[in-house]
This record gives structure tokens, C-alpha cells and sequence, in this order.
């Protein structure tokens, strides 16, 4: 098992390092002594979402990165996808389920919905309680964000569920960030516009931050596949070959105010009219469409001035989600064979059955989370960091949908049906009942000091669900000053993911059933990390990984199973360089084999090999000139699947950055896959979309900022 040799790997290290760090640079190193060293490490690079509380990452008892607002201006991001590609063992991935909703494949990790990386806003979690994974086509603007912290590995000791493979946490600006107000507007190809106002300032005692952007599309029409699931069935009426359906329109609002220890979030973001990718069957649908509303409120107290001893922080939450899709599943004018229970049934049909509007679903459903949070941290032991956590959720799922087949719709005797729907809410007919759960959590963590060169930070959380019982998880982590230049890590943790409500009770459905008997899903991982700095002008970062994966939850045939364990291991390198005063070279290379570990076969679609490479070349006073060349490798089918190999592809992007004009105004223009790469990302056999699926050709856009 590869984790056994990553344990070899760190005592051998032990050996050859001991003795390394010299009495005067371990006084440096000190818990909370930072400031002799911020010149070499960087005082922005620090991250919260390792412990809870913010530190240094090369003190980070986790392999993390940080992207900054300063960086995401500067590889020229529209949106958080565009930021996490950057990311080393990270890729996003459009999901072969349906949609082409956003997928974070971390190490090899990743299932049709993506349950398994859980994403926070500001440390407070949102997700789609029927997937377990982020609300349907998110796409989240970045003009409002600070810095996006990514955790690559297990955070359940922390965070509980969906803290699986990954831990995504967006930070929004804050006040003095902003410091003014500030305008911007974008345009550029596919009809793509953006627009975003910021507002941020100190009234006394009171911050006050508000960020609104607008940003919509009519997405890449040239992405044409050239065939789909109806052509299957009927490729007259089919409309493929023709292009995947990618238009968004997207309204995202923060308004935040901060009055001495107390702050208020709120964040709305919505999704109106966008496009269902590769439609909902698999047939490409122009007419469809989802309709998103997310609302997220946080009222957090912080306190570490009261008791020198104590910090405490108590957080009421509330999470709101309500979306409603309008599905033509098949095209107008679709004959096909439908069994007793309405849906398609090609082995056993009571009929076939035309329907000249076509096969129209409109399922909707209103998510509601409710959630009190609670941690103190006790400082009062000279070597010890004690943190105590507790929660309680109440999680809520209404359902409801109209459609012109199913059961209590049609019996697949009566032939044609036309596009008059059935409103089946609320009966045993609708795709899935009204569900909720309770849980509730308690985390303890210990950051101890055992010398000043080595930190052992070690935690352990206990969460209960209402409906399937309850999980302890632990982790470990030894960080090891091991020069005053380098750091080591080791790491140890175990997470897990609990079965979301759609993967357990979805029903009625001709595409995806529950299954009310899952077992969550669990992780073991190992890692070994250095952080090392030969230099103040480089910095590399290399991180070894083994893990093993138990009851990964896919939809096999329809329905939802535990049905695979994967283990996998690899490795992560990243560097960055100042060659010059005007030249900042950086590179990441990711490596990584996942297998099945009953079959031994590869896991599917996640890339074996990731290289990324970027220049920052500041070649005249405020003009910024980026690069970045993005290479995706070694993907592989399933072992059902006798297509060719996935093609591996090159993605080339340049941003031409002038800031300060007459002091106060921006502009960048961006160029992305600038050589019109004809990149794809794999699709299912099953699907019928045999050329898998395009990504967007190449793209041009424009944008101008003012301050005031």
C-alpha cells in the first residue's frame, strides 16, 4: 500500500535531517514569533482554513496554497475556475452527469456530482443538499474575493462532512482592501459582458463592504458535439450534431458590516436562464434552462481581548438555495419505447409512445440550512493550543416538479403525449420526497509546541447524523522547522461523506435513482510536504501523497452505489522564482496513479499528469505582461469503454495588464487559448456523445476599472 512507504520515506528523512537546525534559527521559529521572518516568507501568504485560525502556511499543519485578489488580477480570472486550474493536483473538470456542471477532480478524487470537496464562503459551508455539491452551474465572479485558501487533502477533523479530498475557502475583501469605491466593466467574445461596484469604508467604529458583479454569456457556440443520446432513438429529430448550451447570466452581492467584535455577512448570488450543457438525458436541449437562488447570512462574534487566555467565537448561519429547472429531456417529435412506470424502458415497453412537444421535465426544490457554531481556543499552556468546537445543523429539502411522463403520468399505453405537464408535488410520484436531517458535531485540537522546531497539531471530531448514525474522525500533523529555510511536514487524516439526498432518496427519475442503503463515503491519507527557500528571491513547494478511498457513491446503471474503492497516490511541485526586479517565473508539475482496488484498473477521466507555467514580466512602470501555459495529460476510459484514449491537450493564455492610468483608472485585455486548441474533456459512452466534450475555443476580452 503506497501509504506504507511514505512512512519510510519521513524516518529516513528523520535521519538525515537530525541535528540540521541550528539553535539561533529555531528561536525564529517560535509559535506566533513571525515577524523576523515575513521578508522571507511573504506576509500575505498565510491560511485559516488549515486549524481554524489564521497561520503562516509553512507552519500549516496541511498542504495548502493561497491565491490572492493581487494574483487573480494578474493571471487576468473572470471566475473561480478559472482561479482553482491554477491550483497543483487540481483540475475542473465539466461532470459527464448531466449539465456540465463544474467538477474539482483533487489527486484523482472525484465522482458525477463532486460531493466530495466541500467549499465554504467566508468559513461558512454551502451546498445542494439533493447533490451534496456546489448550487447547479456555479459560476462565482471574482471581483469581491480577497483570497481563495485551498486544503488538498482530508478536513473532516475540522469541518466534518464533504471535507473529503478538499476544502475550498473564499475570502471576500474586506473594507480596508477596497478602501474607496470602485467600477469595472468587461466585455469580449461569446457576447460576454461583465459588470461589477464595490464599496468599501470605516464610519467610526463600523466597516462597511458592498460588492456587486453582473456577468452573462451566450457561452461558446462553436463547442458542437456531434452526437447525443436521442440519436440513439431518432437522429432525424435529434439536434445534434449542434453546440452544448453554456449561456449563464449571473447576479453576485456581498454586503458586509463589522462594529467592533461582531460582523454581518450576507451574500446573494443567482443564476437565471442558463444553459443545461449536454441536457439533462444527455440530449442537447436549447430551450432549457436553470433558475438558481442562493442566500447566505452569517452573524459571527470574535473575541481574543477579553481573557488573555481564551479567544472565543460563536457564529449563527443560514444558508437558503431554490432552484428550478425546465428540462426538454428528448426533442419534440422523440418516439420511444416506455415501460408501466411511465419512464424509458427499452427492455420491457408497454408502448411506444410519441411526443411531439418532447419529454419535459421541470423539477425544483428549496434547500434551507440552519446552523450554530461554537469554538474556543485556551492558550494559557506555555507549549499547548487547545481548541474546543461544537455545532448543530438542521438541514431541509423541499421538493417539487411538473412533468408529461413518469408514474402517476402516463402508463405508456396512450400514444401521442403532448407538452401538458402534471404538477405530481407532494404525491409519491414527485422525483423525490421532502427530507431533512438533524447533526450536530464536537472537535477538539491540541497545536503542541513539543520543541522549537517541531509542532504536533492533532484533532479528532465526532459528528451524529439523524439518518444514517454517526463517525469519529481523526487527524495528525508533525511540522518540522527543519532550517530556518525549510520546513517538513507529515501528515496524517481520516474523512468522510455522508450520502446526500438526492443519492439517497431520488426516485421517479429516468436518468439517476437513490438508494436509501449507502454507507457514507471514508478516506485515510498520508502526506509528506517540504517547504523550502534557498533563496529570498525562490520558493519550491513538494508534497508526497498516498490515500486510500472507501465507497465512492456513483449512479451505476441508474442507481446509486458504494460502488468503488480507489486508492491512488503522487506527487505535487510547485516553485516560484524572481529571476529579476521586473521577471517572476512560477511553474507546478502534478503527478498522480489512482486505481480501483478491486480491479486495479485506473480511475477514470482524472488526469495522470498536470504542468503549469506562468510569467509575471513588469517590463515598463505599471505594465504587467502574464503568460500561462496549461498542459492536461493521461486521462483514461473506463474499462468498458473501447473509444481511443482520451487526447491530452495545451492550453495557452495571455493577460496585457496597464494599471494607474491618470492614477486611478485599469485596463486589461485577455487572451484565452490563444491558439484555438480543440481541447475536450471526456464524455460517457453511455451518453451517446462520442467526441466527448469541447471546451471553449479561443477568446478575447477587454476591461477597464476606475477608483474613485
Amino acid at each position: 500500500m503506497p501509504m506504507r512507504y511514505l512512512w519510510i520515506c519521513f524516518f529516513l528523512l528523520l535521519i538525515s535531517f537530525g541535528g540540521a537546525l541550528a539553535a539561533d534559527e529555531a528561536d525564529l521559529l517560535l509559535d506566533g514569533d513571525y515577524e523576523d521572518i515575513e521578508a522571507l516568507y511573504g506576509d500575505e501568504e498565510f491560511v485559516s482554513i488549515a486549524t481554524g485560525s489564521r497561520k503562516p502556511v509553512y507552519k500549516a499543519p496541511a498542504v495548502a496554497s493561497v491565491i490572492t485578489a493581487k494574483q487573480i488580477e494578474e493571471m487576468g480570472a473572470r471566475n473561480l475556475d478559472e482561479v482553482l486550474e491554477t491550483v497543483p493536483g487540481l483540475h475542473v473538470v465539466p461532470s459527464a452527469l448531466n449539465r456540465l456542471n463544474s467538477i474539482y477532480s483533487i489527486r484523482g478524487v472525484h465522482t458525477g456530482e463532486n460531493p466530495q470537496v466541500l467549499m465554504l464562503m467566508n468559513g461558512v459551508p454551502f451546498q445542494l443538499l439533493s447533490s451534496g455539491g456546489r448550487p447547479l452551474n456555479f459560476q462565482l465572479p471574482v471581483s469581491a474575493i480577497s483570497r481563495v485558501e485551498v486544503l488538498r487533502g482530508p478536513g473532516s477533523a475540522v469541518y466534518g462532512a464533504d471535507a473529503y479530498s478538499g476544502v475550498i475557502n473564499i475570502i471576500t475583501k474586506s473594507a480596508n482592501e477596497i478602501n474607496g469605491s470602485e467600477i469595472g466593466v468587461r466585455y469580449g467574445s461569446f457576447k460576454s459582458k461583465d459588470l461589477w461596484l464595490q464599496h468599501g469604508d470605516t464610519y467610526g467604529n463600523l466597516d462597511v463592504i458592498f460588492s456587486l458583479e453582473w456577468q452573462k454569456s451566450d457561452g461558446d457556440r462553436d463547442r458542437i458535439v456531434k452526437s447525443d443520446f436521442q440519436t440513439l432513438f431518432d437522429p432525424v429529430v435529434s439536434h445534434a450534431p449542434g453546440p452544448l448550451e453554456t449561456r449563464y447570466d449571473v447576479l453576485d452581492i456581498h454586503l458586509e458590516m463589522k462594529w467592533k467584535d461582531w460582523s454581518f455577512r450576507n451574500w446573494y448570488w443567482r443564476q437565471q436562464d442558463a444553459g443545461v450543457g449536454a441536457g439533462g438525458a444527455q440530449a442537447l436541449d436549447p430551450t432549457g434552462h436553470d433558475d438558481i437562488d442562493t442566500f447566505l447570512a452569517d452573524l459571527r462574534w470574535e473575541n481574543d481581548t477579553h481573557s488573555p487566555e481564551w479567544s472565543l467565537m460563536a457564529s449563527l448561519n443560514y444558508y437558503y438555495a431554490s432552484f428550478d429547472t425546465h428540462f426538454l429531456l428528448l426533442p419534440p417529435g422523440t418516439s420511444i419505447p416506455i415501460g408501466t412506470d411511465g419512464n424509458l424502458n427499452p427492455f420491457a415497453p408497454a408502448g411506444v409512445v410519441t411526443f411531439p412537444d418532447g419529454l419535459i421535465g421541470n423539477p425544483a426544490a428549496v434547500d434551507q440550512q440552519f446552523g450554530i457554531d461554537l469554538a474556543a481556543v485556551f492558550k494559557g499552556f506555555s507549549n499547548h493550543r487547545l481548541r474546543v468546537g461544537a455545532g448543530i445543523k438542521y438541514q431541509d429539502e423541499d421538493t417539487s416538479e411538473a412533468k408529461n411522463f413518469g408514474p402517476g403520468v402516463i402508463d405508456g399505453t396512450v400514444t401521442p403525449i403532448d407538452g401538458t405537464l402534471t404538477n405530481v408535488s407532494n404525491t409519491p410520484f414527485v422525483y423525490q420526497p421532502d427530507t431533512h436531517r438533524t447533526l450536530w458535531y464536537l472537535s477538539l485540537q491540541d497545536e503542541w509546541q513539543l520543541a522549537p522546531d517541531w509542532d504536533l497539531t492533532s484533532g479528532v471530531r465526532y459528528d451524529h447524523y439523524s439518518d444514517f448514525g454517526s463517525t469519529i474522525n481523526p487527524r495528525i500533523a508533525l511540522v518540522w522547522a527543519t532550517r530556518y529555510n525549510l520546513t517538513t511536514k507529515v501528515l496524517y487524516g481520516r474523512a468522510f461523506r455522508a450520502p446526500s439526498f438526492g443519492e439517497q432518496f431520488q426516485q421517479n427519475n429516468p436518468v439517476v435513482r437513490g438508494n436509501p442503503n449507502l454507507d457514507p463515503e471514508t478516506i485515510d491519507t498520508i502526506e509528506l510536504a517540504f517547504d523550502y527557500r534557498p533563496t529570498f528571491d525562490l520558493h519550491t513547494n513538494l508534497s508526497i501523497f498516498g490515500y486510500q478511498a472507501d465507497g465512492l457513491i456513483e449512479f451505476v446503471a441508474g442507481s446509486a452505489q458504494n460502488a468503488r474503492d480507489q486508492e491512488g497516490y503522487g506527487f505535487e511541485l510547485e516553485t516560484s522564482w524572481d529571476a529579476t526586479n521586473q521577471l517572476t517565473l512560477m511553474g507546478s508539475y502534478a503527478w498522480q496513479h489512482s486505481e480501483d482496488t478491486k480491479t486495479g484498473k485506473r480511475v477514470a477521466d482524472a488526469p495522470g499528469q498536470q504542468l503549469l507555467l506562468a510569467a509575471n514580466w513588469r517590463f515598463m512602470p505599471d505594465w504587467l505582461l502574464h503568460p500561462q501555459i496549461n498542459w492536461v495529460a493521461n486521462r483514461h476510459r473506463p474499462t468498458d469503454d473501447t473509444r481511443d484514449k482520451v487526447n491530452d491537450y495545451i492550453l495557452v493564455n495571455l493577460t496585457l495588464r496597464r494599471t494607474n492610468i491618470f492614477n486611478n483608472i485599469d485596463f486589461k485585455m485577455v487572451v484565452r487559448n490563444i491558439f484555438d486548441e480543440d481541447a475536450r474533456e471526456p464524455s460517457t459512452i453511455a451518453s451517446n456523445i462520442l467526441n466527448d466534450y469541447p471546451l471553449e475555443g479561443r477568446s478575447l476580452w477587454a476591461e477597464f476599472s476606475y477608483r474613485f
